[in-house]
């Protein structure tokens, strides 16, 4: 996998598609909003409380985690084929068997309930429900996720399932080229009707579509991550329009059979853009970046609209569409998440964009993963932006957390100093949305245990676990101490 390009920079790779200005008049709203001048939050040195009812959980996907790529029905996916091709991915490390969560989802529940979270993000594989993408379910397909769901709850852990997390069925990537194709976007629907008519009974909470801004860029535009294409722009414009109306198509699907009261949103890691100094001039100039970066993804979907500059830009090669896919795919949603990982930064410039990104610097921090800049800011402006800019009323951190060198020291136990310190930092900037009135609801601490970490393998650990894959043991970190202190006290620490 490339040094500079991961799963999780969307802004960087494909921000520059979007770059543009946007009318003073709709933005106005965000530049104005209460937190304007606001500090870094009361108790300065004391605990940072969180609103009471605030949901902290953790997240995996399926791919992963689970493992059991070949049983009780489950086909190929695109993960499978990428992966199993040489040179695709570190060591060419496969997700085969991964954590084998399949197995050992019981063990691995007992861990949840250890930290105390209430709430579980994880992901249904496509190709365990449908093998061959459409046509007749797998009757085993959902087996696995009702043990899962109910052992959940048995626990007092609430369920928040994302029907798509990349592991797309091979079988639709030959037949009509995955999501270059708008079968595939109808296809997910059919998916995603029978997953809610299968699990609302138990599942309240699903999201569509986990991070367009990686699995369209790195996979179809890239070609570093599945199905490993590099699509010339009119084709690769058609298949972002393609994805985002198979969200459309995938909530409007599960309002039909879902249970009343089931609530619907997406996970984007959209690009967070941050005022290189928190004056309204620049408030307003990442206000309008962040508006014209997720122009192809969630701007439409919030929308109903691309921004004029988006489709300018994309001139002769911009994706064809109806006013009627237009309003698919911005059926209301119940909620947004939003995963983050680091910011851009943005200035106010008197070009006619009116705001230029600031690129990091070659000292600027980051992890272990080069990609992975350290801006604890994200954690506030992101879901602020999100509210402010298209009138979110509620928000969940989907993911957040970070890559460590993880090595077990001479007592077998993880010492990850580094991963408490970007937690705390992080946190500290959500606590202070929630406590401007950002309405965040819940966070999801990606991850809870090492896993299959796409192109990397398993080079890259983002667990709060420590997985050795020999053995398949798991040992909690320095950071899974810390998240339950804050869990238990419902405020940074």
């Amino acid at each position: 996998m490339s040094e500079s390009v991961s799963r999780r920079t969307f802004a960087r790779v494909a921000g520059a598609a979007a770059l543009g200005a946007s009318s003073a008049s709709s933005l106005s709203a965000g530049a104005a909003s209460p937190a304007e001048q606001a500090g870094p939050g009361p108790g300065h040195g004391a605990a940072r409380p969180f609103p009471g009812g605030f949901l902290w959980g953790t997240a995996t996907a399926s791919y992963q985690v689970e493992g059991a790529a070949s049983e009780d029905g489950r086909g190929p996916s695109v993960w499978d084929t990428f992966s199993r091709t040489p040179g695709k991915v570190v060591n060419n490390a496969t997700g085969e068997v991964a954590t084998d969560h399949y197995h050992r989802y019981k063990s691995d529940v007992e861990l949840m309930k250890a930290l105390g979270v209430k709430g579980y993000r994880f992901s249904i594989a496509w190709p365990r429900v449908f093998p061959q993408g459409a046509g007749a379910p797998n009757p085993k397909g959902l087996d696995f996720y009702d043990r899962l769901v109910d052992e959940l709850l048995a626990s007092g852990i609430t369920p928040f399932a994302t029907l798509y997390h990349w592991d797309l069925p091979q079988a639709l990537q030959d037949k009509v080229g995955g999501w270059e194709s708008r079968d595939t976007a109808k296809a997910f629907a059919t998916y995603a009707h029978h997953v809610a008519g299968r699990l609302s009974d138990r599942v309240t909470h699903f999201f569509t579509i986990n991070e367009f801004g990686a699995f369209v860029e790195l996979g179809y535009r890239i070609g570093i991550h599945a199905p490993g294409l590099t699509l010339p722009p009119k084709r690769f414009n058609q298949t972002r329009h393609n994805a985002v109306l198979g969200h459309g198509l995938a909530v409007q699907a599960m309002r039909a059979a879902a249970k009343p009261g089931t609530r619907i949103g997406l996970a984007e890691n959209l690009a967070i853009c941050v005022p290189v100094i928190e004056t309204p001039q620049h408030i307003e100039a990442a206000t309008r970046a962040t508006r014209e970066l997720n122009a192809q993804y969630l701007t439409v979907i919030m929308e109903g609209k691309y921004t004029d500059r988006y489709l300018a830009m994309a001139g002769a090669d911009a994706p064809a569409f109806t006013a009627e896919e237009l309003a698919i795919i911005s059926s209301p949603l119940d909620f947004v998440g939003i995963n983050v990982y680091t910011p851009q930064f943005a200035r106010a410039d008197e070009s006619a964009d009116g705001f230029a990104i600031v690129p990091h610097p070659p000292s600027f921090p980051h992890m272990i993963s080069p990609w992975l800049f350290v801006g604890p800011e994200a954690l506030y402006w992101g879901p602020r932006h999100v509210a402010a800019i298209w009138k979110a009323k509620e928000i969940y951190i989907t993911e957040n957390g970070c890559s460590s060198s993880d090595v077990p020291a001479a007592d077998g136990k993880v010492y990850d100093t580094d991963r408490v310190m970007y937690l705390r930092n992080y946190l500290t900037q959500l606590q202070r949305a929630t406590a401007d009135g950002v309405p965040v609801k819940g966070y999801f601490l990606w991850s809870l245990m090492d896993n299959f970490e796409w192109a990397d393998g398993y080079t890259n650990r983002f667990g709060l676990h420590y997985v050795d894959y020999a053995t398949q043991t798991r040992t909690p970190k320095l950071s899974a101490a810390f998240y339950r202190e804050v869990i238990a006290r419902n405020a940074v620490l």
